[in-house]
Parts: structure tokens; sequence; C-alpha cells
């Protein structure tokens, strides 16, 4: 089946998939396709990719931190079921995918089951860990598996548990792994290990994962949890461990954020005194509730970041791509020009100086011996134009690719992000083909009604929220026609957007 077909059928099976599930992003799916036609004209997007495969069209929870801060502990204890392994030192060195299954039993996969199937996160991860570490992408088994869980918390979430981060773990491709799932990621949980609040290895984690969050647009979804903080009930401060622990967070410049103590009651030690233990399975519970309430509300939360990423895409493409092919362009033309204008003037001194070192000069009169036999003879005459012309056009177009080649280099070597390379790599060479003019300054594929076209995409963006607000939101206190059964189809409760973040005081 051709690569094409296979993106069409995949959309079809995710626009079936929507209809029943959350018919809201219907709509946004053929946005999506519009933005992949407009795309494909300039050449950056391929005819095997779609924007719409890059979502994660349902809502990821990431759950990242130290090795043995209880990540998997809390994993266990919100599904109500032990999926995960569990101890005090390295139990699993993979990225671990959970979903759910209606199947009665838990089943692992290779880490080939996520990168070959779009429905989930980490669709041709390979791609990206190939980038970061060549030879990796081929093990991509010994990065990722795929869990299967017959928890029906899981239903319509997909959860991801990492391996902790240590000095082994710093390697790029798992760096890249993390990076990458936290960008998909609609919450990130990172957690810390109370035992150990300044240790080394909280040192990788807030270098990793702090200090390169708290600028990002979407900071907002990353909850910082100091877990096991149970430990300090024998000395009853925990006002002290967390203090302590906000500011190792402060100095990589978190100043503000969700910020978490919680522990296992099922893990952890008896408390013996009982004023202290009431006191700290209060805050606990209080805790591990707006944990909970905020994971029931990445359902919602979804719909508008998929809607973001549509206009995200379409603002990329119009203000990025297309102006990036268009500096291609004018650098590519200009250098052609002027190596063309170098070469034929190279040729002309050449021509003149063989000329005259050979006498074939009388004045200002040229006479080159045997050259009115040639051009008393058509054939030879033509022959000779022909000959001209070719080596002419011979060399004007190895000043093309070449110049084409050099300028690409330049401009893909200065890209921020190296997931856009192979992109605009594409969109440079299918603009600098040997058939398109070098006095062509608009991208191929690109016109005032492309870009028209793009701007409705763009629009439709706004509508797109509009209709989520108009399901989730409801200020005048009228109900929407249909607006019960729009939910109902969701697959949402009725929520109310997300209140902004504030901070969690600690025990007291």
């Amino acid at each position: 089946m051709p690569k094409k077909s296979q993106v069409k059928e995949r959309l079809k099976l995710l626009t079936e998939h929507l209809q029943k599930e959350n018919p809201l992003l219907v709509d946004v799916v053929n946005s999506f396709q519009e933005l992949d036609r407009l795309s494909r004209r300039v050449g950056f997007l391929g005819k095997d990719e779609s924007y719409a495969l890059r979502v994660p069209w349902w809502p990821l929870i990431s759950v990242l931190g130290v090795y043995s801060s209880g990540k998997s502990t809390f994993i266990n204890e919100y599904l109500g079921y032990r999926l995960q392994a569990t101890g005090s030192q390295a139990v699993d060195n993979k990225f671990t995918v959970i979903c759910y299954t209606m199947e009665d039993r838990v089943r692992v996969l290779p880490g080939l089951a996520l990168d070959a199937d779009p429905r989930f996160p980490l669709y041709k991860i390979t791609t990206a860990i190939e980038e970061a570490s060549p030879g990796e992408g081929a093990r991509i088994d010994t990065y990722l598996q795929l869990k299967t869980c017959p928890s029906e918390v899981l239903k319509g979430n997909i959860f991801i548990d990492s391996p902790g981060f240590d000095a082994d773990s710093q390697r790029t491709a798992t760096l890249r792994i993390t990076d990458h799932i936290i960008d998909l990621s609609d919450l990130v949980l990172i957690f810390f290990d109370a035992r150990h609040p300044e240790s080394g290895s909280m040192h990788d984690t807030l270098e990793t994962l702090v200090k390169g969050t708290i600028r990002r647009n979407d900071s907002n979804k990353f909850l910082y949890i100091l877990n096991l903080i149970d430990v300090t009930s024998r000395e009853d401060n925990p006002e002290d461990v967390f203090a302590s622990w906000q500011r190792a967070l402060s100095q990589y410049g978190m100043t503000a954020g969700r910020c978490y103590t919680v522990y296992s009651r099922e893990a952890a030690p008896a408390i013996a005194d009982e004023t202290t233990r009431v006191r700290f399975e209060a805050k606990r519970d209080a805790n591990m509730d707006e944990i909970r309430d905020r994971i029931e509300h990445i359902k919602v939360e979804r719909s508008y970041r998929i809607v973001g990423m549509l206009e995200q895409q379409a603002r990329i493409l119009e203000n990025s791509v297309v102006p990036k092919v268009r500096q291609f362009l004018e650098t590519w033309r200009r250098r052609v020009l002027w190596v063309d204008g170098g070469l034929l003037f190279a040729a002309v001194g050449l021509f003149l100086f063989m000329t005259i070192w050979r006498g074939y000069w009388s004045g200002l009169t040229l006479s080159i011996p045997h050259m009115d036999a040639v051009l008393a003879n058509s054939w030879l005459k033509w022959g000779l134009v022909l000959v001209i012309v070719l080596g002419a056009g011979a060399v004007h177009f190895w000043v093309r690719k070449w110049t084409a080649a050099s300028v690409s280099r330049r401009l893909l070597d200065s890209l921020p992000e190296r997931e856009s390379v192979r992109h605009y790599d594409r969109a440079f060479r299918k603009n600098s083909r040997w058939w398109r003019s070098v006095f062509r300054m608009e991208p191929a594929g690109w016109s005032r009604r492309k870009a028209a076209s793009l701007k409705k995409v763009a629009d439709d963006a706004n509508g797109y929220i509009q209709k989520l607000n108009d399901v989730y939101t409801r200020p005048s206190g009228q109900e929407a026609p249909h607006h019960n059964a729009l939910v109902e189809r969701s697959g949402t409760e009725e929520l109310a957007v997300p209140e902004p973040q504030r901070d969690v005081s600690p025990l007291v």
C-alpha cells in the first residue's frame, strides 16, 4: 500500500474512533488534513506524514523522577492494581507505557509495538533516538515497553513510568526520549525522595526536569511531588524537609508551581503516635485528592491541547517554514547569479586571453582559423551553438545544485531543533529542483490562495476552542443545545476549566 494511502487509512480509523469517543474533535482531524496538504505543497511534510499522527489523541500522564522515589508504588496505588515492580533499588530501566486492556491479565509488549502504532504517544520514536544516538534506533526494545492493565481507572488515559535518573541514565538517547515524552504529555508528575532531598540523583533530576521546564509555555502541567514524606514522622519535621526541597527547586529558577508531599499508606510503616499519624494522613489525603483531581481533568485539557497544537502548527508553517524557505530561495538565487556571473566573466576573460595570445585579433577584428567555414555550414554552425548552450546549461545546473547544497547546509545548521532538519531539508530540495527558476521567490505550491487557506485553519482553531468552551463552561448559566449529549459522547464528565495553578503548602 502506498505511504499516502496508509496515512489516509490511519486518519480514517482515527476519525471513526473520535466519532464514538469525542465527536468534538472530528472536525479538528479534518483541519489537520488541510494543514497536511498545505505543508506537503511547500515540501515540508512527506507523503507518509501527517500532523494529526504526531498528536497523542489519548490523554498522557508521565511519571518521572529519581530511582526509589516511589514512582511505581504511586502508579500501583492509583490504578488499584499491582502492575509495576517496586523496590529500594532500580527495578526497571525502561520507559513503560501503560494502557487499558479488556483482558483480565497483564501483557508486556516490546517497544516496537509503540513505535509502529500512531495511536500511541511514542509513534516513530526510533527516528528521534536515531538522530540523537546513531545506531540506537534499532535497539528500541532496550528503551521502551508497553504494558496492558485491566484497571478501570486507566480507561481513556495512558501512563508512562520512566526509569530513574542517575549517572547511567544520562545517556543521549534516554534524555531524547524524556524530552519527547515531556513535549507530548498532558501532565508530568516529577517525583523526589524525601529521604534524600539534596542528593546527587536529585541534582540530576533538577538539572534535567526542572531547569529545562520553568520557561515552557505549558509549565503548569508539571507537578512536583516530594514522596515518602512519612520518613519524617519520627522527628515530626516535614516542614524542614519541605523547605530544604523548595530551596533546591528555587536554585534552579522554580519559585512557583504545584508542589505536593505524599506517601503510600500501604508501603509506609505504621506511625506510632496517633496525633502525628492523623496529621500526616490528612495532609497526604488532601494532596492525593488534588493529584487525582488533576489527572481526571486532563481529558478536558487534552481536547484544548490538541486544538492548540493545530493552531501552533499553522502558525509555524506561516511564520517559520514559509519565511525560512523564502530566505533559502533569496540566498540561493543571489549566489547562483553571482557564481554564474563570475564563471561567465572568467570564460570571457579566458577566451580573450587565448585569442590575443594566439594572435587572432587584428585591431578590433577577430579572425579565428576555419571559423568562416564553420559558419558557412549550417550543420556545423548550429552544432557549435548546441554544444555551447548544453555546456553552459550543464555548468549552470551544476552551480544551482552546488549553491543549493551550500545554502541549505548553512540554514539547517542554524535551526534550533534537530527534529526540523529533515523537514526543512526536504522543503529546500523541493524548491531547488532543476525545473524551478531561480527567479521564483515564492515557495513551491504557495500562493495568496494557499495563504488564505492557512489563515482559515488558524481561524478554525479559534472556533474549535469556542465549541469546547460551550461544552465545558457556561458563564450565562444557560445550557447549550444538546449539551448533555455532547458531554456524554465526548467521554468526559462535565468539568469547569481548571483553576490557575497555585502553591500547595507543606504539612502543618
